[in-house]
C-alpha cells in the first residue's frame, strides 16, 4: 500500500483494528461538569460514604440546600433532571427499617417541603420519589440510606435520552442549588 518512504508512515488504521468497539451512544461535550465529578470524587476520598462527608462540607460545596436536625437534603451530583433532591439521615444506615422514628419523619417531613420548594423554583409538573434498597435494586451508594426527589414536567421526556441516549440539564448545579437553598423555607 505504500509508494515510497514517505508513504509509510500516512497509512491508516481500519476503524475494525481499533480497541474500541462502536457503540450507541452520542457524545454530548460538557466539560463544565468535570468540577462537579471532581467533586464528588475528592468527596468520597477518605470517608468513602460521600452522604457521610457532604455535612463536612460548606453547603456550596457539598451541594447541601437544607440541613435539619436528623436529616439533610443536597443535590444529586449526578442528576435525572435538573433540581434532583436527595434526602438523607445524618447517621450512617443503609436500609429504611434501620432508620431510627426520629430520621424517618423528618426524611418524610423534608420530602414534603422540598416538593413544595420545587413547585416554586422550578414549576414542576410532578415527581418521581423513591429508595433503591441495596446495590440489586439500584442503590448508587447502597451503605448511606437516602430517598431521591426526581422533578418532572409534561415535556421532559423527549426523544434526547431515547434516541440519543443523553441528557440535556439545562442548569448548572451551583445555580439550581442557590435557587433551592434561597427558597428553602426558615
Amino acid at each position: 500500500m505504500t509508494d515510497g518512504p514517505r508513504d509509510e508512515f500516512l497509512q491508516l488504521e481500519p476503524e475494525s483494528e481499533f480497541g474500541a468497539v462502536p457503540d450507541a451512544f452520542q457524545r454530548l461535550w460538557t466539560p463544565h461538569r468535570m468540577a462537579y465529578i471532581n467533586a464528588g470524587a475528592d468527596a468520597n476520598r477518605g470517608s468513602g460514604c460521600p452522604f457521610c462527608a457532604a455535612p463536612d462540607r460548606s453547603d456550596e460545596d457539598g451541594l447541601i440546600v437544607h440541613r435539619g436536625e436528623h436529616a439533610f437534603v443536597l443535590l444529586n451530583l449526578f442528576p435525572y433532571n435538573s433540581g434532583h433532591l436527595l434526602v438523607c439521615p445524618y447517621r450512617h444506615v443503609g436500609l429504611y427499617d434501620e432508620a431510627t422514628t426520629a430520621e424517618t419523619a423528618e426524611i418524610a417531613y423534608l420530602t414534603q417541603v422540598a416538593m413544595g420548594v420545587l413547585r416554586a423554583t422550578s414549576r414542576c409538573d410532578g415527581f418521581n420519589i423513591g429508595m433503591n434498597q441495596g446495590q440489586v435494586a439500584g442503590a448508587g451508594v447502597e451503605e448511606h440510606l437516602h430517598q431521591h426527589i426526581v422533578p418532572r414536567w409534561a415535556s421532559d421526556a423527549n426523544f434526547f435520552p431515547i434516541i440519543a441516549k443523553t441528557k440535556a440539564l439545562p442548569q448548572l448545579l451551583g445555580d439550581v442549588r442557590q435557587a433551592i437553598a434561597d427558597a428553602w423555607p426558615a
